[in-house]
């Protein structure tokens, strides 16, 4: 019995019915390639084998790594067990060397999601689908809409990469050791045609990341250095305006003004 080690931000998944309820979600072929992050003991890695599915793990913890490593699968190559640090691991060349798109899956430690969410979404062609089992709060994050009190940087940057689809809730006793909060598994599926078409990915992620820095500062203020109010005005928006109250719209007409401005200087 593997013991969970706080540092890696360990929850076991153990409870069938929550499984079953996630493999329905992902509804798994045989032959697919999947990129699993954090299999941890594999309780979705086994399943999604016995469905035929050609899987890719990265695990941190190397004790996990090497049992994972020891399965019949791995032997036979349907499994691939790379161990290294999820954030480290370029996912291009793991997409290049599938063959086809790629299907993720994962159980998110709580304390890596944010970063994780946007290294996994980061490739704008070659992955097809994500189902990842998050932190509630996060999740609702994501998913708010302007106007809202949680809706910030994350909610923009995935909305402007994903299509968002809160499927349903998993308690902390679907876990060992159980966390202190309750989880959501979430269905993230890139967009065919980016909603903010070529858009700058640069400049909208410093647009966005200086407007929600202080929330309570208007645009005109937030974004001084980068944007003046000609500019944000320029962009359909009243530079009085909090960054809450923008949307994903807005946001890339507010790249695409910084990207002007920075190509002409």
């Amino acid at each position: 019995m593997h013991r969970a080690r706080r540092r890696f931000g360990q929850n076991f998944l153990h409870d069938p019915a929550i499984i079953e309820q996630m493999l329905t979600a992902i509804a798994p072929r045989t032959a697919e390639h999947f990129l699993e992050i954090g299999p941890g003991s594999g309780a979705l890695t086994r399943p999604l084998l016995a469905r035929g599915a050609q899987v890719m793990a990265i695990e941190v913890d190397r004790d996990l790594a090497a049992r994972l490593d020891q399965w019949d699968a791995a032997r036979s190559g349907a499994l691939q067990v790379i161990e290294a640090d999820a954030l480290s691991q370029p996912v291009a060349p793991l997409i290049e060397a599938s063959g086809q798109a790629l299907r993720v899956v994962g159980n998110l430690p709580y304390n890596l999601s944010t970063p994780l969410l946007f290294h996994l979404t980061a490739p704008a062609t070659g992955i097809h689908d994500l189902h990842l089992l998050l932190q509630r709060e996060v999740v609702d994050r994501m998913a708010a809409g302007p106007g809202s009190r949680i809706y910030g940087r994350l909610s923009v940057m995935i909305q402007a990469r994903c299509q968002i689809e809160p499927l349903f809730e998993v308690p902390p006793g679907a876990f060992s050791p159980p966390p202190q909060v309750t989880s959501r598994f979430v269905r993230l599926i890139p967009h065919a045609e980016p909603p903010l078409g070529d858009t700058d990915t640069h400049c909208l992620s410093r647009v966005v990341a200086a407007a929600f820095a202080q929330r309570r500062k208007t645009l005109r203020n937030a974004l001084r250095g980068l944007v003046d109010d000609a500019g944000i005005a320029a962009a359909g928006i009243d530079p009085g305006t909090r960054a809450e109250r923008i949307d994903l719209a807005g946001y890339g007409r507010l790249a695409r003004i910084l990207q002007h401005s920075s190509e002409q200087a």
